[in-house]
This record gives structure tokens, C-alpha cells and sequence, in this order.
């Protein structure tokens, strides 16, 4: 069947998707080249079809998200890429949908901004009944990406992410509090992610930082936008990108970056979980993303013996292990040692609070994080 790719209101590319997978069989027409998708190249008029399926692909589920197969086996959805066809593409990143062909839908109507959104395939997610068999699949669960259990949730009007952590210690919810306050403390803009327990669990919960007039563009596709030089590191390639495109601010963000996951031992900074905001009416850049999904950190599923603050623990970022990723921050004048002062209380206070994480864990945790600490204050 053929689908419109909309931004907005603005028709984009004319595309076919197979009825049942919901995968691009074909990319037909090219209606505005400058409001596709950052890093979808064209030539001569044509969008690159291997670019446009991986963007399509990465809008979806990863195949490893806990819950997933239960959720299609419930839904009796084939494929994922079906369940985000179902739901026209919307999610809560960017403003980009399909409309189906001979299809009257109009952005204003149904857009997750501005509109409420099924709770059916969150709660299946998460393991819950669905009282009506009957389910809206009209939601922006389908279009998270992650790893682990996740869901969206309008709270007192606003749009809400909740995310939970993986056994033993479910420790990545209690993560995302701490480091919040981490970065409070260093006045580095960043996502706020407060604490809440359901069901005996720990979950992290954080309003979207998108609106309606925003998108967040990943570290990714941004990178797609200039043909990769072997002569530059992947470190100077981003920033050429940035450059480029007009993002200004990007040195002083991964600075922070950099310095934020060498402390947390952060092992799972990869390239879609950070990036830059642009408008998406004016495409004008607004700035670095701020920090956020900082959750599989602090050694989250190391057991105590292996906790080690002075190991080379390793990045998946610009380099291999986060002590070479030091020699690129190019300044230090955002660390400020003295604004972490009574920190430790802090971390007491937020790892004390879970049953799952015992005094001799949280010993050694803090120990760890404090010894990173001083290690970053001798490099400043």
C-alpha cells in the first residue's frame, strides 16, 4: 500500500510499505528534499532507499526490548514494523508520520502532541490485562526505542516517559534520579528524571523535552550527513557534521558529555541517545540535545567483587575506553568540585531507598563513583 511520509503538514516523499510486515518496499516519489529526515541523502532527485529503511527500522522497537514478544503475540502483529505502520509512525522525538493513500487524516487530529493516546500497548508491555481485546494501537510506545521495559504516560498533561530497570538490583531507574541531580549540581542542561514505585518496582519517569514545535535529531543521523573521511576519527567527523549543519554549542555538550560518562562509567553512550534539537517548522537548529538516558551506568549489572572505579571501563562513543575519551574534552571551566559538596548524601539518600540494593552494594558503589570524582578534579 502507498503511504505519504508527512513532517507535519508538509508532504515529504511518496513511499510503499508491505501490508502485513510494514517494511519499505519501495521509495516512489520525492516531494521536499529539505524536509526529509537529517542524514537521508538524495541524488538527482532520488532519496537513498538503503537510508530511508534504516531510518524506517530504527523508528521501531529493537528486537530486544523486554516484553516485545509477548506484546506481538498478543497483538497477532507479525513483525514490529507492522505495529508502527498501525500507528502511522507517530512517536514523541520528531514530527514525522505516514499518511496512507486516498487517507483524509490531517496532522491537527491526530498528532501525540496535542492529542491523547492509547494506554493498550504500554500496558502490554508491561505485562498488564487489557480489558477490551479491542486495542487502539495509536501510541508512541511503538516508536521507542531502548532496550529496556518502557512506556509513554500523559501525567497531569504533560507526556511522560517510564522506564524500569533489569534484575537483580533494577538499579537503572535509581541512576537516572542520581545522575539528574548530578548534573543539576554542575548546571549542565539535562533531562530531570524523578523516582516512583509500582507493583514493588522502581521505575524512572521524565517529561519529554520535545514539543510541538521541536525534534530531537540523533547523534546518528547527523553523522549520515557528510560521507565518513578515513582519514578522520569518528570524535572529528560528528563535529564536522555540526559545523556544517550550523549546530552551535556541540564542543562545550560533549565536553560535559565526555566528563558526565567517564564519572557514571557510562557503557552505553551510542550514538542514538544524544544529539541535537531543531525546529521543525523553521528546520533552524536550536542547540545540543540535553543529557538524558544516562540509566546503564554505575557498574548497574557488575556484582561487587567486580566493581572497580580505577578499571579502563569501556565507551562505546568516540573511543574505546572512557580514560582515552578524556584527552578530548577540550575544557574543564563547566567542573566545578566544590558544587558537589554533600552529594554523598544525596547518593545515600536515592540507592538507600530500594530493597533491591543492600548497604554493602551501595558501599561499594559510592566508593566507586567518588574515586571517579577525584580522578576527573585531578585532570581540571
Amino acid at each position: 500500500m502507498r503511504y505519504t511520509l508527512m513532517h507535519k503538514k508538509i508532504p515529504v516523499a511518496e513511499m510503499t510499505l508491505d501490508d502485513r510486515l510494514g517494511v519499505i518496499i519501495s521509495v516512489d516519489e520525492l516531494y521536499d528534499s529539505n524536509h526529509l529526515p537529517v542524514g537521508i541523502s538524495t541524488d538527482n532527485g532520488v532519496i537513498d532507499h538503503t537510508k530511508m529503511t534504516k531510518w524506517w527500522t530504527r523508528r521501531s522497537i529493537p528486537a530486544s526490548r523486554s516484553g516485545l514478544r509477548q506484546l506481538l503475540e498478543k497483538l497477532n502483529v507479525p513483525v514490529i514494523h507492522a505495529l508502527v505502520k498501525e500507528c502511522y509512525g507517530l512517536c514523541l522525538s520528531d514530527q514525522y508520520w505516514i499518511c496512507p493513500e486516498d487517507n483524509n487524516l490531517q496532522w491537527d487530529e491526530i498528532n501525540l502532541f496535542q492529542h491523547e493516546f492509547s494506554d493498550d500497548v504500554g500496558n502490554l508491555l508491561f505485562g498488564r490485562k487489557v480489558e477490551n481485546g479491542d486495542y487502539n494501537l495509536i501510541s508512541p510506545d511503538a516508536t521507542s526505542d531502548g532496550n529496556l521495559k518502557k512506556r509513554w504516560k500523559i501525567i497531569n498533561n504533560k507526556r511522560c516517559l517510564i522506564k524500569g530497570g533489569s534484575a537483580p538490583f533494577y538499579q537503572e531507574p535509581l541512576n537516572e534520579v542520581f545522575v539528574s541531580e548530578l548534573l543539576k549540581r554542575l548546571d549542565i542542561p539535562h533531562t530531570h528524571y524523578d523516582l516512583i514505585w509500582d507493583d514493588k518496582l522502581p521505575y524512572s519517569v521524565c517529561e519529554d523535552f520535545i514539543t510541538s514545535d521541536t525534534e530531537l535529531v540523533t547523534a546518528y543521523q547527523i553523522c549520515e550527513t557528510k560521507t565518513f573521511d578515513k582519514n578522520r576519527d569518528i570524535y572529528n567527523h560528528f563535529l564536522d557534521c555540526c559545523n556544517d549543519l550550523g549546530i552551535i554549542g556541540m564542543v562545550e555538550s560533549i565536553n560535559q558529555m565526555l566528563t558526565l560518562d567517564y564519572l557514571i562509567a557510562n557503557p552505553d553512550r551510542h550514538f542514538g541517545n544524544f544529539g541535537a534539537i531543531r525546529n521543525a517548522d523553521t528546520l533552524q537548529w536550536i542547540g545540543p540535545a540535553p543529557l538524558y538516558d544516562n540509566g546503564t551506568s554505575l557498574w548497574c549489572d557488575t556484582v561487587n567483587a567486580f566493581i572497580n572505579p580505577e578499571a579502563n571501563t569501556e565507551s562505546v562513543t568516540f573511543r574505546k575506553y572512557h580514560k582515552e575519551q578524556l584527552e578530548l574534552i577540550t575544557d574543564f571551566n563547566f567542573y566545578k568540585r566544590l558544587m558537589l559538596t554533600g552529594l554523598e548524601d544525596e547518593f545515600n539518600k536515592i540507592f538507600s531507598s530500594s530493597p533491591y540494593i543492600n548497604e554493602e552494594r551501595r558501599r561499594f558503589l559510592s566508593q566507586a563513583f567518588f574515586t571517579r570524582i577525584e580522578t576527573i578534579s585531578g585532570h581540571v
